[in-house]
């Protein structure tokens, strides 16, 4: 399965998740950051950070964080290529999913990069 590149809101590549790593989401580091429960974004620390959905991550404002390709909303920048993947830590005990806000068209004030850490720290 082919892996999905995640751009902040300038366009910028910031991570990718891996389908056939179980749906990790790797930063372009090659850290790995967080996983995909069905829709729910969980950090490997267990927190609930978001949902991806419709190609955008959201954030639990209901604010857009992330996007793909096709959801970008400005031309995406160049791809570089990626660093080697690191090793996943253990999957702690996964916190309990927040209801849903209502989805903004707002863009967070969280960059994804600092999103998705905080699934490590």
């Amino acid at each position: 399965m082919e892996e999905i590149t995640l751009f902040d809101a300038e366009g910028n590549p910031i991570a990718y998740i891996a389908p056939a790593e179980e749906n990790t989401i790797y930063l372009w580091s090659g850290e790995p950051a967080a996983y995909l429960d069905g829709e729910n974004i969980y950090g490997f620390n267990g927190k609930h950070l978001g949902w991806f959905e419709e190609g955008i991550i959201w954030d639990h404002e209901g604010n857009r964080v992330g996007f793909i390709k096709e959801t970008l909303p400005i031309f995406p920048k160049f791809e570089p290529f990626k660093a080697f993947k690191q090793f996943k830590p253990f999957k702690a005990f996964k916190e309990f999913a927040p209801f849903k806000p209502f989805k903004s068209t707002n863009v967070s004030n969280i960059p994804l990069s600092a999103f998705l850490r905080r699934g490590i720290e």
